[in-house]
């Protein structure tokens, strides 16, 4: 009988002031009392790991009022703060271990073959056209909640006529929110928080392209707030929703023009992401700072979220597909154009931000940038953990200081 249970392994034994806990989604993290710090790899033997399936039989998971996770034995009576996965962890290989199902020339359709998504809520930006609106369709299909999130409603609701088409059933509400107004993305939030949601898959889908010069409502360039620092924004207001619905995920939406981005550790500032003037400032380049900034913001999230049950992953869904990017400049529509035929569809361009907010081999991974359903290295900058984090108390305290600016007027 003995023989049965499992060994004590003495090499996971940990440090004085040490502590093993478990996410919610079943990652093992441990926790350092004396420098009040976590980490996913085990103190001594750099491991990481993991637990699978369900509680044991007769166990179950609840919740104080004061958030307190308690795990309770009703075969003995008895509770305990320590989740009993926790005796039977293995070692995770994470990361290497997904392996390739889908390529580029895979739909959203596909991805989604033989899943239903009852009961998922999902928030998806730039709903109304191109890749969003494809994306919306597809989780739609397979019983998701949507809320689409346009700056136009009229738009919105023809973009919910035309799902409906092919998805009678489909569940979609619209919301209002133009990017150009971190007073806007705050009014979508109060009026999401109102509905007494979940939200389980967030998906910052919306960009601009191409924009020439122009400063925001809130004194920002347009194709940085727009792409970057409203979606932060919009994240940081839902971060609490999100954390109360895990397992969660969030997807952003880059481009491999990050890789063309020159920005760095040294060069971060509000004026190289948002310059004041024209002086000096490129469109394309813009553009490409602010697709950096969508994989950096993923990076970072998951880094501060992760350990609460909320992963976020970044992906770029295909070059030069036919959407509203091209829309700004008459050159790049007839390029856009010109390629039309060699490039993916809007069906395909969806397939990859659907895996990272859907796949089941990604439950609990986050961190990592996607390109035809699979993952890959971004950029040296996109993996720079110092940029990251500057980028975001950058983001934050632009978004302060914009909002104190408004609230004095």
């Amino acid at each position: 009988m003995a023989s049965l249970l499992p060994e004590t392994d003495s090499e996971d034994e940990l440090p004085n002031g040490w502590e093993q806990r478990l996410t919610l989604e079943g990652k093992v993290f441990y926790a350092n009392h004396q420098q009040k710090s976590t980490q996913w790899t085990h103190p001594l033997t750099g491991k990481r790991k993991r637990v699978a399936g369900e509680l044991p039989f007769g166990w179950e998971r609840q919740i104080l009022d004061d958030g307190t996770v308690i795990y309770v034995d009703h075969t003995t009576k008895k509770t305990t703060f320590t989740d009993p996965r926790l005796a039977f962890a293995i070692e995770d290989t994470d990361k290497e271990d997904i392996v390739q199902r889908f390529d580029a020339s895979s739909t959203g359709d596909q991805v989604l073959h033989g899943r239903d998504l009852t009961g998922k809520v999902v928030i998806i930006t730039g709903a109304n056209s191109g890749i969003g609106l494809e994306t919306a369709k597809c989780l739609a299909s397979k019983g998701a909640h949507i809320i689409m999130v346009c700056r136009h409603l009229n738009r919105a609701h023809e973009a919910i006529e035309y799902i409906k088409k092919s998805v009678p059933k489909a569940k979609l509400d619209a919301l209002t929110c133009d990017l150009e107004s971190l007073q806007s993305v705050h009014q979508f939030v109060e009026e999401f928080i109102s509905l007494q949601l979940p939200l389980h898959i967030l998906i910052l889908n919306a960009g601009s392209m191409l924009l020439p010069h122009c400063l925001t409502v809130d004194g920002f360039e347009t194709t940085f707030q727009v792409n970057h620092l409203s979606h932060f924004y919009l994240t940081k207001l839902l971060q609490q929703k999100l954390i109360d619905s895990c397992p969660a995920r969030v997807v952003v939406l880059s481009s491999e023009s990050h890789r063309f981005s020159t920005m760095s550790i040294e060069t971060l500032s509000q004026e190289w992401v948002s310059p004041s003037t024209s002086r000096n400032f490129v469109s394309m380049m813009a553009y490409n700072d602010s697709k950096l900034c969508n994989v950096l913001l993923s990076n970072e999230l998951n880094r501060r979220l992760s350990v609460y049950g909320v992963n976020s992953n970044a992906c770029h869904p295909g070059n030069m597909i036919s959407t509203g990017l091209s829309r700004n400049w008459w050159l790049m529509r007839g390029l856009f154009a010109f390629v039309r035929p060699f490039t993916k569809s809007v069906g395909q361009g969806c397939a990859t931000p659907v895996y990272c907010a859907t796949a089941q081999e990604l439950d609990g991974i986050g961190g990592l940038y996607f390109n035809n359903c699979y993952q890959c290295l971004p950029s040296k900058a996109a993996q720079n953990t110092d940029l990251s984090a500057s980028l975001w108390l950058l983001s934050e305290k632009m978004i302060e200081n914009a909002i104190k600016q408004l609230k004095s007027q």
